[in-house]
Order: C-alpha cells, then structure tokens, then sequence
C-alpha cells in the first residue's frame, strides 16, 4: 500500500516524528552547517559535534529541569541494555549483598526483573500478573525490603498501556524509573528518583541512543564483572564516548528537544498530551464495540490499548484502517487486541481522525 501524503502513524516505537524535525534532518542531510557532509560523516571528537552533544546536554536539562546532581549519560544497548547495567552498577550498594526491589506491573518491567537475577537477588515486591497488567498493585501491598540498593519500577507500561500517575513512594531507598515510553510527555519531578533511563525512539527521535540520568553519588560503585560500556563510571568520565556514539541519534534527539522547546516544553505537550488521551479514552467509554480494560486511573496517555468486543473484526478493522491512513494500531503480541501510540509528536488531528474512523467502522459493523 503506498501514499501520497503523511500517514498517521499509531506505532509504539520506532514511533512518528514531528514532520518540522524530519525536515530539517533532510535539507541538513547532505551539506550539514556548511560543511558540504553530513553531521553522520565527521568525527564525535570534533569541534562541531561537541557542540551538538553538549547543546542536547543542556536542552534536556532544561526541559526535565535536571539539577547538577544528576549526570546524564547518551549510550547505547536501549532498554535492555540498562536492565543489565542497572543492577550491575548499583546492586553492590545493597547492605547485605547484591539485591533489588522490583515492582512489576507489565512485560517491560518483568524483562527488568528477570535481568536483574543474573547479578544479585531479585525481590519481586509487587505484581499484577495475576490481573493480566491492567492494573497497578495498591500501595499497601507491597513487599519493599529494607536492604535493597533500589527499587525498579517501569513509569509507563507500552504494550499494556499501564502509566503510574506519579513517582511511587518508597522511602529512603533509591528509585530507578524506567521511562521510555513517557519520558518528556509531561512534568517529573527529577529528584525523586535516583535514575530514570530510556530510548530515545518513543517521544524524542529515532531509536539508537538511551538516555540515563543519574545521581552522581551513586556512580562508580560497579561490580567487578561490569562491562566496560556499562560502567557508569567510564561512561561519566568519557562523555559517554567510550566507543564512537550514535552520533545521528544523539543529533536527532536534539532537533526533538529543540521542537519541544518551541511547543513551549514539557508543561505545554503535557496539556496537549492529556487533551488526546481524553478524546480516544471518551469515545472508548461510550463504544458498544470497543474497550479499554486497565483500571481508569492508571491508564497511560501515551499508549491506548483497547479491544473490539467482536475479535471476528479485527482482521477487518485493521484492513480498513490502514487503508485509511491510520497504521500500526496492531497490539503488541504478548496482549492482543489494539494499541494507538500517542506520544508527543501525534497532533490532535490524528486522534481526532481515528475516533472518527472508530466511529464509522462501529456504525457499520
């Protein structure tokens, strides 16, 4: 199937860029600030891409609010790379050998825990496995050891469309926050997490570089088996250039961070965010034919996932959508049904289109 015109495209990642970034990369492509190349074909040590890397540095400090006690590192392996460097990294700060706490709420966060046993022990403090991931555990069930180096959670659950809506609270011990998915959707709070980590590939460019923020006191307490590229420590003292960077993701990433700045940052995509949620979320609670099943209030903004009462039409349904220009709304193989991925660069007019699509397709079924 072929187009002549910008599709809306629903995918969970790789997911959709905002169409002024995407331009800019392709009138830069082939004479990027004069210099007749591309920013993909000279050196990450040179002049120029330094000041690339360190304006991305500053511009995500400047939308997350990042204080100077965080670090910021831009490497590379994504998600699960980090599963691995995490425990690797910060376990060893646990009182009485290497142990976290884990608070598993969708397969991303399980894929965290199940990492993590490969270095120290991995206490499964919460899960709702038993409820299919629609929902988040209470509060008050929860299993937090008193000698665990961190507790994991996963901020925003993409393939069942689980958000926490607010950082948890664990008390003294480090939080780690896994936010790929809703990194820069809306407002957070830095400090009150000890790391927060994700791809950049959801809502800042295309895949390739991880961003990782870090408390500065919590860096350089590795375990012995620690590879060298996941050895914060290295990383921090090397500008993350241990080994050649993913310069065009890091280069991208800022062309996302510099768009946003002009939206008017986080708070304003946040409001803009919440309007889309609302919209789908609405329509979905009136529909005789779809459904989202997670508890309301943990429902995520940046992934909708929802299921047509009569499974007999999805085949239907998906046909019919693409044809529309309405793509990748397949849900994930491990939850079925559907997912629209809303993240930041999805206009308004997106969703506006699918509802209606729904709609009709519900009128005709």
């Amino acid at each position: 199937m072929t187009f002549d015109r910008r599709i809306f495209n629903f995918a969970a990642g790789p997911a959709t860029l905002p169409e002024e970034v995407l331009k800019q990369a392709a009138d830069e492509m082939l004479n990027w600030r004069g210099l007749g190349t591309s920013v993909m074909e000279i050196s990450h040590r040179s002049k120029e891409f330094m000041e690339v890397y360190e304006e991305v540095i500053q511009d995500l400090r400047t939308l997350m609010n990042i204080p100077d006690s965080y670090e910021i590192l831009l490497l590379q392996g994504g998600g699960l790379g980090q599963n691995a460097a995490i425990p690797m990294n910060l376990m060893p700060l646990a009182k009485n050998g290497p142990k976290a706490d884990f608070l598993v709420t969708g397969v991303w966060s399980e894929k965290s825990y199940k990492e993590a046993q490969k270095y120290g022990t991995a206490n499964l403090a919460a899960s709702s496995a038993a409820e299919k991931f629609n929902t988040i555990p209470a509060r008050s069930t929860w299993q937090l050891s008193s000698d665990a180096a961190y507790v994991h959670y996963c901020a925003n659950e993409t393939i069942g469309g689980v958000e926490f809506p607010d950082v948890p609270d664990v008390g003294d011990i480090p939080l780690v926050a896994d936010i790929s998915s809703n990194i820069l959707s809306k407002e957070m709070d830095v400090n009150k997490c000890a790391v927060w980590f994700g791809g950049a590939q959801k809502n800042i460019g295309p895949s390739g570089v991880t961003i990782v923020i870090v408390r500065k006191d919590l860096i350089g307490h590795s375990m012995g088996i620690t590879p060298t590229i996941w050895d914060w420590a290295v990383q921090t003292n090397t500008q993350s250039m241990i080994n050649t960077p993913p310069t065009f993701s890091i280069y991208m990433a800022g062309l996302g961070f510099k768009w946003l700045l002009k939206q008017g940052g986080v708070k304003a995509i946040e409001k803009r965010n919440q309007e889309k949620a609302e919209l789908l979320y609405n329509f979905l609670d009136q529909s005789s034919l779809y459904e989202n099943r997670v508890t309301k209030e943990y429902r995520s903004r940046m992934n909708v996932t929802f299921f047509l009462k009569d499974e007999n039409l999805n085949a239907e349904f998906l046909a019919q959508s693409n044809a529309a220009g309405l793509v990748a709304l397949r849900g994930h193989k491990a939850a079925g049904g559907m997912r629209a991925s809303i993240y930041n660069a999805m206009p308004i007019e997106g969703v506006k289109a699918l509802v209606e699509f729904m709609q009709d397709f519900e009128r005709r079924a």
